[in-house]
């Protein structure tokens, strides 16, 4: 007969123990997956707790049930391993070089010390010429003047043109007479603490300048708001600072530009707006010749740059913004 060998209790524990083991490396998941849901009283609660299971296993693939601790820490990043933040260097943050000298703080620096905008090597010598210089000034463009005349085919010494040349110099230093202005002489001290907090609006202002690509004149209207920060200025400063550089060789864009940085600047308000539409004659008599055509320019500041709202109010009440909802 076979006999079989008797197994000692302690041989039957060991071989028993290594399936028990595994065992419970498998369910460790399950068993801490259910722990919240254990702990849930009624079947309300424990939709919610499989909830949460559930869309922590759908972020971060079942980490969180296994170790809650690393849930937080870990990263959705396929282009960059997740690292402790504390391990991550301190961005040193450049700070910007003040320039000395600079009394402007508008955007950009259009007005200098004395109000002048964008002078040119000849501004300061017209504004602050004598009374010999400007004639002498005067008997250099009648020679332009009579030039010009010549080199397109007429006869300078002819009855009709005779005094063209003078006519036409003392035109063009009219036409340009911004040049010998500058914005304190304009405003002249007309701003007044008045604690008023509302928009102000200058509109339908006549605009005549001369393009300086083609010394022809555009023509059309400029429309001129801010709201103040209880200072007002001047109702009628506004329009004298649009003549001002309006009387100047000008793009309609710098035009437009330069009104609202300059009001901007001397009034120091919430912020500004300014509108212009024009006609160009430049593209009327010549190039594409469209006569119909109207440009429009916008510069806003401050308030009117930031909030959508107060930009639109404006346009509403200067009747622009028809194509706008």
């Amino acid at each position: 007969m076979v006999q079989f060998a008797e197994t000692k209790s302690s041989d039957r524990d060991s071989v028993s123990e290594p399936s028990n083991s595994s065992t419970s490396g498998l369910s460790d998941v399950d068993d801490s997956a259910n722990d919240s849901l254990k702990r849930a009283n009624g079947p309300g609660d424990r939709k919610k707790v499989s909830k949460k299971r559930t869309k922590r296993w759908s972020k971060d693939g079942g980490i969180s049930e296994v170790n809650p601790g690393l849930s937080s820490k870990r990263r959705n990043s396929l282009s960059k391993a997740a690292r402790d933040p504390r391990d991550e260097p301190e961005r040193k943050r450049k700070k910007k070089a003040k320039v000395e000298g600079t009394v402007t703080r508008s955007p950009s620096p259009v007005i200098d010390f004395d109000g002048l905008s964008r002078p040119s090597r000849g501004t300061r010598e017209r504004l602050e010429e004598s009374t010999e210089q400007a004639a002498a000034r005067l008997e250099r463009l009648q020679g332009a003047v009579r030039t010009i005349l010549e080199c397109v085919g007429e006869d300078p010494d002819r009855e009709g043109v005779l005094d063209t040349p003078t006519r036409y110099a003392k035109a063009m230093l009219f036409f340009t007479k911004g040049y010998q202005q500058n914005v304190k002489d304009i405003v002249n001290n007309a701003i007044f603490h008045e604690g008023h907090n509302e928009m102000v609006i200058v509109k339908d202002i006549e605009i005549f300048s001369l393009c300086e690509h083609h010394l022809v004149p555009f023509t059309g209207k400029m429309h001129i708001g801010y709201i103040p920060r209880d200072n007002v200025i001047g109702i009628s400063k506004l329009p004298r600072i649009a003549e001002m550089f309006s009387r100047r060789l000008q793009v309609q864009e710098r035009l437009t530009r330069e009104v609202a940085n300059a009001i901007m600047e001397v009034l120091k308000p919430q912020g500004v707006a300014v509108v212009m539409e024009s006609n160009h004659l430049c593209m009327v008599m010549r190039g594409v010749e469209k006569t119909t055509a109207s440009t429009i320019t916008s510069c806003v500041l401050g308030c009117f740059e930031r909030k959508e709202k107060t930009r639109n109010e404006f346009l509403s009440l200067v009747g622009l913004n028809r194509g706008f909802a």
